[in-house]
């Protein structure tokens, strides 16, 4: 039995047929038919949320930082969800963004597919077609557990990229070290961080990698530099006079914290706006985000 991509309910294996009306979710007249049987492929419409993702710059002061990292580019993709809203055309978009700004490293937080088993595979190759000279690492999110955890592991890995699960990672340098650290998804309730810092020098800079930015008091109390995040969407839908009128998953660490920059004490946190969209086929005054963040070596205060 697998999920269909809205997350209406278990459906059997083979074609499925969906009336969608003329003003229906996807704007398509008549009959589309899904085929949902086999996990390596994804037979989804052809017609689909068209994303024009922003491409964000954002200087980070890090005191930390090894000097052989000042100006280390680091590209964060975030909330994918390729499903039968998202399609492979759009991920594949997103990717030849991503490589035409030649990031040093990419790290990917979570969430590539919404709750399709069917749609892991397909949208793993396309990621697998990023390139960065020092590296692709990915975390898992909510609906990555939902869709089969080990199953999105094995098939990012099968493309090279390494997958943290509650892990680390050290980049190094004559200078000094740069550890990636990540954890799994917060909100299920499987991640880790002291099992994920362990071996860790507590002197050393540690990026954190995590698919919900609750954690960050965590992070701070734990001596890390930076959280990279997403979960968001950045509100999705964001009303002139009322900010987010729709939230994904409150952080419950306010509204405020549910994109861009933010501090803690000694730690930062960036929480991207992400790639696709859940529950309501659409965004607005909140266009998807390809985050590049330039990482600066700073004077410790």
């Amino acid at each position: 039995m697998l999920r269909d991509s809205f997350g209406i309910g278990p459906l059997r294996p083979g074609a499925i047929k969906i009336k969608l009306a003329a003003a229906g979710l996807l704007r398509r007249r008549g009959l589309v038919t899904l085929r949902l049987g086999q996990p390596e492929e994804t037979n989804f419409p052809t017609r689909r949320v068209r994303l024009n993702p922003q491409v964000t710059h954002t200087e980070l002061a890090l005191p930390r930082l090894p000097p052989e990292y000042d100006g280390l580019c680091v590209v964060h993709l975030t909330d994918i969800h390729h499903s039968v809203l998202v399609g492979l055309q759009e991920v594949e978009r997103v990717v030849e963004i991503v490589n035409r700004s030649r990031p040093d490293v990419v790290v990917l937080t979570g969430d590539y597919v919404t709750f399709s088993p069917a749609c892991i595979w397909p949208v793993a190759r396309v990621l697998g077609r990023l390139r960065a000279p020092r590296g692709v690492f990915a975390v898992l999110g909510n609906h990555d557990f939902r869709a089969g955890a080990g199953a999105m592991t094995r098939a990012l890995e099968a493309q090279g990229i390494l997958v943290l699960r509650n892990a680390n990672c050290r980049l190094h340098g004559p200078g000094g070290n740069l550890w990636l650290v990540g954890v799994d998804d917060v909100r299920v309730g499987r991640d880790d961080l002291p099992a994920a810092l362990r071996g860790v020098p507590a002197g050393d800079m540690k990026i954190l990698l995590c698919h919900n930015p609750i954690i960050l008091a965590s992070a701070a109390r734990a001596g890390v530099d930076l959280v990279v995040s997403g979960h968001t969407h950045g509100g999705q839908i964001r009303l002139p006079w009322g900010g987010p009128a729709y939230q994904q998953g409150s952080t419950r660490l306010g509204r405020k914290s549910i994109q861009g920059r933010h501090f803690l004490r000694g730690t930062q946190m960036y929480v991207s706006r992400g790639i696709g969209t859940v529950w309501v086929p659409f965004r607005l005054d909140c266009p998807p985000e390809i985050a590049c963040l330039h990482f600066r070596r700073a004077r410790p205060n």
